[in-house]
């Protein structure tokens, strides 16, 4: 399923946007990933804030 949303992204409009992945930390300490698709102009505004 997965392979179907790259070949998507990859294609037509969806090279406008980046899948991008942010790490989280929870209470206990331990880190999980968030990730989001975001267009391709406002990605190093997501890192940053």
């Amino acid at each position: 399923m997965a392979k179907k949303v790259v070949a998507t992204l990859k294609t037509g409009s969806g090279k406008e946007f980046a899948k991008v992945y942010r790490a989280v930390k929870n209470k206990k300490g331990a880190y999980s990933f968030k990730s989001e698709i975001v267009p391709n102009d406002s990605v190093k505004g997501y890192f940053k804030g």
